[in-house]
């Protein structure tokens, strides 16, 4: 899933392997949120689905990231899951649909969308590919080719993301 922001063709991507009811992605948004305001449209922010055994409603969040983003809402809506991770942890698919009533967006598709599994294969695909390339836990961020884990410590991740991001677009942050 992709930024509903268009980037430019030139835009450096940067893959946020995340879990929609991991504590640790909560604490990782401010790193993405500063990001994005370093680099703006100069770096794709792509959220990709890792969702964990562990948690029980992770599966059905990434589904609903899925439709967030089909409405035209996808990061807002994964900002204001993570922000209530104990409240999906309690109250599972009835939370998902509520946060999508919250943002406007239309409740009843949530529901539906979870229930005919319209997302699973997005879902599915992600997680094959995370596991194809070594990511065992979340937040993971690719960049560059590099894979960062977040999932064991963010002490300095940022600050990686961004020597590799500066690096590969040819100088600092702001343009």
């Amino acid at each position: 899933m992709s930024d509903s922001s268009p980037a430019r063709a030139d835009a450096l991507v940067l893959d946020v392997w995340c879990e929609l009811q991991c504590p640790d992605c909560r604490t990782a948004l401010d790193d993405v949120r500063a990001l994005r305001a370093r680099y703006g449209d100069r770096l794709e922010l792509r959220l990709r689905h890792f969702p964990l055994e562990n948690h029980k409603h992770s599966f059905a969040a990434a589904q609903a990231a899925e439709e967030a983003l089909a409405q035209g809402r996808g990061w807002p809506y994964v900002e204001a899951v993570l922000g209530r991770v104990e409240e999906l942890d309690r109250r599972g698919e009835p939370f998902l649909v509520e946060v999508a009533g919250e943002l406007g967006l239309d409740a009843e598709e949530f529901d539906t969308a979870l229930i005919d599994g319209r997302h699973i294969l997005i879902v599915d695909a992600d997680q094959a590919e995370g596991k194809a390339i070594g990511v065992t836990g979340t937040p993971t961020y690719v960049i560059g080719g590099e894979r960062l884990d977040g999932g064991k410590s963010q002490e300095g991740l940022r600050e990686h993301v961004e020597e590799i991001a500066d690096r590969l677009l040819g100088g600092g942050g702001q343009a």
